[in-house]
């Protein structure tokens, strides 16, 4: 290789393209992981794109390594786009590093990747996750048999008019069918004055007595859930409404196994295997405090080993391997609740809170109420440790403030820390911002700025060249509030003076790609979690959005969790709750409150806690602040309705809608 490398003039095309990936490989697991490379052979080697992130299962690489020798051992780390072999001997790792590197194999999909090796000087992957199910949950395997599993499912009859009592619907990510009660899910209810007719199906009977016999539940259920799911389909993270449905609710598998994630609202994830015909109970702690949900995928990361078959999804990365997803329904069964819950996690049961999510705005005064106590007053408290999750300038906004000329004046609206005042030391920069705290550590840097109100700027109109709005308008309750903040913008700025502005798109998945907010989202708790934590994900690109630092928030307040084909109204129904955002997973509602878990103790002040910390045992308060997530074309079309604006550029930009305006 070394004399290749002297010489790759002489090089073939392929040869040199190899060459490129082998290094670029390298690069990327120092990068991400700190394992280094070594130039000598090792008994030890990593195979890039030979990992279950990338669709290649253990049962497909494994043969392939064999056949350059004893494969002492294969660690396939979850979710990563590499695994790691170890020889018996070095003569069989030289010879897979000679014979596979640039080899093509075929994925579970049927899709050709090229393996690239290098040598490592040892193999370890340490992961840390809890061993023990969330309490109050338990699976029951084989709690039907295939004969009834096959009756169960030919009871389902999928052809019937959607327009039926059983309240049938396709959604988005599902199809789905409603007993007893329809089930909404947009707020995880069930409005207990409009039963549908005709109950539960009979079928159903037989096995709610033996479970109630045997002790798996203690309320005989009125609402039931038919969901289908395809390869690839599954349901975002979720609590069921606490004073909707009596404690334990139960979920029955057929057709195919899944793998189901639990979330505590510390950040703990724990993936549990839903074997075939098995009984999902869940139960107290886990029934009220823990999300649960389906990761849309084709392909659960499962274990290799045939020992076992339901529970927790170990950090064996010696024993992971990949498994397809096949067509599955689920009968989920649940007691509607006739009296106000009375758990024993009150600050996050709606029955017991003594607080409720606000409603949607329908005055502007309403609005600037919501405004005050939904944003402002949360951004004073969180402060310090929203300082400290921006340090990482965005580089297109970096770009933008590098091409003013020279001594251009520029104002900063919503300047936060002040992260973009001392971008360009040719400008002359002010910012200003509504938190006092959050000026105040402007100031501690040196930097020029004041509190204000972005509705009401005091700067001289037409004084500056060249205004920046970073993540600041959508946090406005009202179109026409939001319409005002743009048109004080213009005011400011001098005819042909330019403005960049930046709000939070609803669309995180764009153009096929999911945005950094969205593949923040790690289910493991080891070594990468660690890794990407409040630190290291903060310096992405995705730092200004709302949750970094915070946690999935297990409130059973309003919700939208699933929308129907079609997408989503962009206004909400008059009086309605304003629905809290789960971190980590896409919009089902334009105007929502985005949870921020706050680290350590408020620098000033006594914390404000709209609707308390979760649950008792963390001490933690969780802030609520409002966002209105923008569709694409609608930060464009309000740009339009101000005077003398035109639109230079417009882009999307790791899950926000970005605009670059010009005053005439």
């Amino acid at each position: 290789m070394d004399s290749n490398h002297q010489s790759n003039y002489k090089l073939s095309k392929t040869e040199k393209k190899f060459l490129r990936k082998q290094i670029k490989a390298k690069h990327t697991l120092l990068r991400h992981e700190g394992i280094e490379t070594v130039s000598y052979a090792t008994q030890s080697l990593v195979v890039a794109n030979g990992g279950l992130g990338n669709g290649v299962s253990r049962n497909q690489l494994l043969p392939v390594l064999e056949k350059c020798g004893l494969v002492d051992a294969l660690l396939m780390p979850p979710n990563k786009p590499y695994s790691f072999a170890r020889y018996k001997t070095t003569e069989e790792s030289k010879r897979a590093y000679v014979t596979l590197n640039g080899k093509e194999v075929v994925d579970d999909l049927g899709q050709k990747i090229i393996l690239y090796l290098n040598f490592v000087e040892k193999v370890q992957w340490k992961e840390l996750r809890p061993q023990a199910l969330p309490p109050g949950l338990m699976v029951v395997e084989e709690i039907i048999s295939s004969e009834e599993e096959k009756m169960l499912l030919e009871s389902v009859d999928w052809t019937e008019d959607t327009d039926n009592q059983n309240s049938q619907k396709s959604l988005k990510h599902r199809r789905v069918k409603h007993f007893g009660y329809e089930f909404h899910y947009e707020n995880n209810n069930v409005d207990k004055d409009k039963p549908l007719s005709g109950g539960l199906p009979d079928i159903c009977d037989s096995f709610l007595e033996k479970w109630l016999r045997e002790g798996y539940i203690k309320h005989k259920p009125d609402q039931m859930t038919i969901n289908q799911y395809e390869p690839g389909q599954g349901i975002p993270a979720h609590i069921d409404t606490h004073s909707a449905f009596e404690d334990e609710i139960v979920s029955l598998s057929l057709g195919s196994e899944i793998v189901m994630d639990f979330k505590h609202p510390d950040g703990i994830a724990v993936p549990v295997m839903l074997p075939r015909r098995s009984l999902l109970v869940m139960t107290g702690e886990s029934r009220y405090l823990w999300t649960h949900g389906i990761t849309c995928r084709k392909f659960d990361t499962v274990q290799a080993s045939e020992s076992l078959k339901s529970g927790i999804i170990t950090s064996d990365v010696g024993d992971l391997t990949l498994s397809k997803r096949g067509l599955r329904t689920s009968f989920t069964f649940r007691k509607v609740r006739q009296t106000p819950c009375n758990c024993s996690y009150p600050l996050v049961c709606d029955s017991q809170r003594k607080e409720t999510p606000p409603s949607f705005p329908e005055s502007d005064k309403e609005a600037s109420r919501l405004e005050q106590e939904y944003v402002h007053q949360v951004y004073e408290e969180i402060a310090g440790h929203f300082s400290s999750t921006r340090h990482t300038p965005w580089p297109h906004i970096v770009e933008f403030l590098k091409a003013l000329p020279s001594g251009s004046i520029v104002a900063d609206i919503g300047c936060g820390n002040g992260k973009y005042l001392g971008i360009n030391k040719e400008l002359y920069m002010i910012g200003g911002d509504r938190s006092q705290n959050l000026v105040d550590i402007c100031r501690e840097r040196q930097f020029q700025a004041f509190v204000c109100d972005a509705l009401a700027v005091p700067v001289r109109s037409g004084s500056c060249d060249a205004c920046i709005s970073i993540a600041v308008i959508h946090h406005f309750a009202t179109a026409e509030r939001r319409v005002a903040a743009l048109q004080e913008i213009v005011r400011l700025l001098r005819p042909g003076g330019k403005a960049l502005i930046y709000v939070w798109a609803m669309e995180q998945e764009y153009n096929k790609q999911k945005s950094k907010y969205l593949r923040g989202n790690r289910n493991s708790q080891g070594k990468k979690e660690e890794m990407n934590s409040d630190t290291s994900v903060q310096r992405s690109l995705v730092e200004q959005m709302p949750d970094m630092g915070s946690q999935d928030s297990p409130f059973s307040v309003p919700r939208i969790n699933d929308s129907q084909e079609g997408g989503c109204n962009s206004r909400q129904v008059s009086n309605s709750k304003l629905p809290v955002h789960v971190n980590r997973t896409s919009f089902y509602s334009q105007d929502v409150l985005v949870p921020w878990h706050l680290k350590g103790n408020p620098d000033k002040g006594k914390p404000v806690e709209p609707f308390g910390p979760i649950g008792s045992q963390d001490p933690s308060p969780v802030f609520h602040r409002y966002y209105h997530v923008f569709r694409e074309g609608e930060l464009e079309a309000a740009c339009r309705t101000v005077n003398d604006v035109r639109i230079l550029q417009s882009y999307y930009d790791q899950g926000n809608w970005c605009v670059i305006l010009q005053k005439a």
